[in-house]
């Protein structure tokens, strides 16, 4: 098609020209693809994120404030995060645990009541559910080996982990978050955030970072007596009481479901709460292979029974 260009017209040759590549570059970026499809927290790849859709959001859905963490390094979706209602320890954990012999711990614990076992070395200490269905989480040393007793009420995971990464010895406390209903960890000397379920940092510095299992199984106290000869609880002593204007979040789910487990809700599941169940599962399996004589066995009396509040 000719253009005809006369004098005194509007618009000239070099206008023509002007206004045709305009088109063609607004076509050219409407055609464009859009940002790239790698999310930022799939740069960094770790088996926490499996089952995460690649499209979810990257905004955070917790509070950030106050904490010196690496938020701009994750290997999974910050909206997956989410608050469980406490603030930073506000689940206190145990730093300097004491322990009971067997005769002073039967006039507080039952016998059908389930405790966490970790033996190492000829030593084995028990760590009852009831007191770490109010901590979580218990820093301790075992036969010289630094270990985190780790239990989430809303999971029902009880895992036991080595604290050593990387040549450094970590602490853990609770960021008061959940993700999938599981205990987000911390550690106090990079404040990276940990899936307690995976033993694998999220967010942070050790992002993707992953803590050593440490054997551990469940028993009622009356199996773990008849087991061990020489053996050590976890004391009531050591439990500190509570805040009694911290009822909210998990807690009110804990302190109304004595002897169940309660889900707490989520805003969006996927995938990756299976991926996280199945990952948990191998652990297990793999555990079981290397330990047969660790495996958990039923209780004739149901391990139902979390007990009191310590005092």
């Amino acid at each position: 098609m000719a253009i005809t260009v006369t004098a005194g017209a509007n618009c000239t040759l070099e206008g023509v020209r002007a206004s045709l590549l305009v088109a063609v570059l607004a076509l050219a970026l409407a055609c464009a693809p859009g940002p790239s499809a790698t999310a930022p927290w799939r740069a960094i790849a770790c088996d926490s994120a499996v089952g995460s859709p690649a499209n979810a959001s990257d905004v955070p859905a917790f509070g950030t404030a106050g904490w010196k963490t690496d938020f701009a390094r994750h290997c999974v979706p910050l909206s997956e995060i989410t608050s469980g209602g406490p603030p930073r320890d506000g689940i206190p954990p145990l730093d300097r645990p004491t322990f009971d012999e067997a005769a002073l711990a039967d006039t507080w614990l039952e016998p059908q009541e389930p405790v966490i076992v970790v033996a190492e070395a000829n030593e084995a200490r028990a760590y009852p559910l009831q007191i770490l269905i109010w901590h979580e989480i218990v820093n301790d040393t075992l036969a010289g080996r630094p270990v985190v007793v780790t239990f989430c009420p809303l999971c029902n995971t009880s895992l036991v982990y080595d604290r050593r990464v990387g040549g450094r010895e970590l602490t853990f406390g609770t960021t008061g978050d959940l993700r999938y209903s599981d205990l987000v960890m911390w550690d106090r000397q990079t404040e990276s955030w940990w899936q307690q379920a995976t033993g694998e940092a999220i967010v942070g510095e050790l992002t993707a970072m992953r803590l050593a299992r440490v054997p551990s199984v469940v028993l009622s106290y009356e199996e773990f007596k008849r087991a061990r000869t020489h053996m050590a609880l976890c004391s009531r002593a050591t439990a500190r009481p509570r805040r009694p204007a911290r009822k909210q979040g998990r807690d009110v789910a804990m302190a109304k479901t004595r002897t169940s487990v309660t889900t707490a809700p989520t805003r969006r599941r996927s995938r990756a709460s299976s991926a996280i169940a199945l990952s948990m599962l191998g652990c297990l399996r793999r555990h079981a292979s290397e330990s047969p004589r660790s495996r958990p066995r039923p209780s004739p009396t149901g391990w139902t029974t979390f007990g009191p509040r310590p005092p």
